[in-house]
């Protein structure tokens, strides 16, 4: 159970790294960005995160085999 949860706090850990890439290199760039994901409709939000999803979950395979 331990590893479980260190490997859940490494995963988040990573995520928030890599979240904090691109305001920190081009905070005018993300809030563009931003402003687009605001305006986009539900449906392509969705489509977008089920995207992200399935790439991370491929990723995530593919690191652990």
């Amino acid at each position: 159970m331990q590893e479980l949860l260190q490997s859940l706090l490494i995963g988040v850990s990573l995520l928030l790294i890599v979240e904090g890439f691109l305001p920190f290199l081009a905070p005018n760039f993300w809030r563009e960005i931003m402003v687009k994901a605001i305006a986009s409709s539900d449906s392509n939000l969705r489509i977008l995160g089920a995207v992200s999803m399935f790439l991370g979950l491929m990723l995530l395979l593919l690191t652990r085999s």
